[in-house]
């Protein structure tokens, strides 16, 4: 959900479906886009990122009811069914970030790497945590803001583990991210990114994740995150598959990830039918999103989207990472403003704030980011002395 789609190259399809790496020289990639982007994959990204407002707006209880005056179930007797379904966009965001970071970190240094991925991160973070901070923190405001230490533990990205309380509801995602991230900093990046290193890896991951699920062990599920493992890997085969469609390794990578990955989906949001519950998810919904995801991604990795390559996709992608950030408190406020304040009816307040969040989330990516990001990644990316 927060990473920005890089150049499309990409080297000679292998003439071995064995394991050792290949270095054979550089062919013209398949998919290639104005601007060395895959406009699609940022299309998906956004997409992926209203699935999580639906399921914000009108998919659950708790908050957004207080906001809306009444249960979004009563609001939307039909549609919150289906914005329930809205949760597993994090999943999907998932899966495009073990794509791009591959992508974004085959043939990077650690520095640059790391630097690439702080200043994509952190510049929107900052604003949004300090902007969801203040708004809270005004008397109108129904909902409670976080102490003064908790708002300044959160601008480390590290209030997840040290136990504070979160300014923002989508943070516990960055958390997972920043797992990945360095778990591949330290597996491909460091020693050098092959095909060899990152079929281990894959492999590795898988297992270590499905042992760390059977043993119950703390530290390492912290560490391998079995439930979300399988999407992130599978990105990661994803990108393999991008490079060289008949890699064999890569489509047994993806399709062993799918398995194990709609199966946590699955367990982890089907539930029996129960009438206190807001919401019932069938298990063929949420197999069926999962797939979704993976056969979208497959289908940008195999060229088959190179066509959708306007402009509009490229600031659909920027956008993208701020309005997530935002979309869920700020717009709780929005909502209680327009429905209860201005007597908007639920359509027409839904669409607003959506709306709304895509204006702030341009805001801070113009004022912000375009600012920020690149003086950030130049400091960063200077030598240690």
């Amino acid at each position: 959900m927060t990473e920005t789609v890089v150049s499309t190259a990409k080297p000679q399809p292998a003439k071995a479906a064995a394991i050792p790496d290949q270095s054979a020289p550089a062919a013209p990639p398949r998919a290639k886009s104005s601007g060395g982007r895959l406009r699609a994959l940022d299309g998906l990204r956004l997409v992926a990122a209203l699935m999580v407002a639906l399921y914000h707006y009108g998919g659950r209880g708790g908050d957004v009811t207080t906001a809306w005056g009444k249960s979004a179930k009563t609001l939307f007797p039909t549609l919150h069914s289906w914005f329930a379904y809205g949760c597993l966009g994090v999943q999907v965001f998932f899966i495009i970030s073990g794509f791009v970071i591959c992508m974004s970190g085959w043939g990077r240094p650690l520095r640059s790497f790391f630097a690439s991925r702080a200043a994509r991160l952190l510049p929107a973070y900052w604003a949004a945590v300090i902007i969801v901070t203040a708004v809270f923190a005004l008397p109108i405001v129904v909902y409670k803001t976080v102490s003064p230490s908790d708002a300044l533990v959160n601008l480390t990205m590290l209030q997840q583990p040290l136990g504070a309380q979160r300014v923002l509801g989508v943070c516990w995602t960055l958390w997972a991210e920043i797992r990945f991230y360095a778990l591949f900093a330290l597996c491909i990046v460091l020693p050098g990114a092959n095909r060899r290193r990152v079929i281990m890896f894959c492999a590795g991951w898988t297992l270590a994740a499905a042992i760390t699920h059977a043993s119950k062990n703390p530290l390492l599920e912290v560490v391998l995150m079995p439930e979300y493992a399988p999407f992130f890997v599978g990105g990661v085969g994803l990108y393999l598959v991008y490079r060289n469609r008949k890699d064999a390794y890569a489509w047994g990578i993806v399709a062993v990830n799918w398995l194990i990955g709609q199966h946590y989906a699955v367990q982890s949001l089907w539930h029996h039918h129960n009438a206190h519950e807001f919401s019932y998810r069938s298990a063929y919904g949420i197999i069926a999103v999962v797939t979704f995801g993976f056969l979208a991604v497959t289908v940008i990795a195999l060229g088959w989207l190179s066509w959708a390559n306007w402009r509009w996709l490229t600031v659909a992608g920027a956008l993208t990472y701020p309005f997530y950030l935002v979309h869920e408190h700020l717009g709780w406020v929005v909502i209680k403003e327009l429905h209860r304040g201005l007597h908007i009816p639920p359509s027409g307040t839904f669409a607003l704030t959506i709306a709304s969040m895509l204006v702030l989330a341009w805001l801070l990516n113009r004022c912000v980011e375009e600012w920020l990001t690149p003086k950030l990644r130049t400091a960063l990316s200077k030598p240690l002395l």
